[in-house]
């Protein structure tokens, strides 16, 4: 079985007249990975505890503990905080996004401009957080 790409995924949905088919056709290229699991992963990569991380991503150890334990659902702020809180890269960040159904960063937007820099630079949350403040934009928390 030969890989698809979204696109041939996209193309194949609009053409197909039965969304059974559809599925059953495709099952193997659905994601298949919760957020959690994804943030497990990502987590196991990083070297510090889930303290450092509720401290760096500027939220509870309960709610950060709740997220992992697949109870709550990260709001899409709340996923970046904990992205950058890890360190993430853009690519992990875009995926985590992509999977929990958010809109992935889109840097002509000037707030996802910001983001996707201090993703990309490592910059401190807290210093992310003031970049957006300065530029009127909607911070993270």
């Amino acid at each position: 079985m030969g890989s698809k790409s979204t696109d041939d995924l996209r193309q194949e949905l609009m053409t197909q007249s039965s969304i059974d088919s559809y599925i059953k056709e495709n099952r193997p290229y659905f994601a298949d990975r919760s957020v959690t699991e994804l943030l497990t992963v990502l987590f196991r990569k990083k070297s510090m505890s889930k303290a450092e991380l509720a401290r760096q991503a500027a939220m509870s150890e309960v709610y950060l503990h709740q997220v992992f334990s697949g109870r709550r659902k990260p709001s899409r702020d709340r996923l970046l905080c904990i992205c950058i809180g890890m360190g993430a890269t853009l690519e992990e960040t875009q995926r985590l996004l992509e999977q929990a159904t958010y809109a992935q960063l889109y840097p002509r937007i000037k707030r996802e401009a910001i983001l996707c820099h201090g993703i990309v630079h490592h910059t401190p949350l807290s210093e992310i957080n003031e970049t957006l403040f300065a530029e009127n934009e909607k911070t993270l928390f």
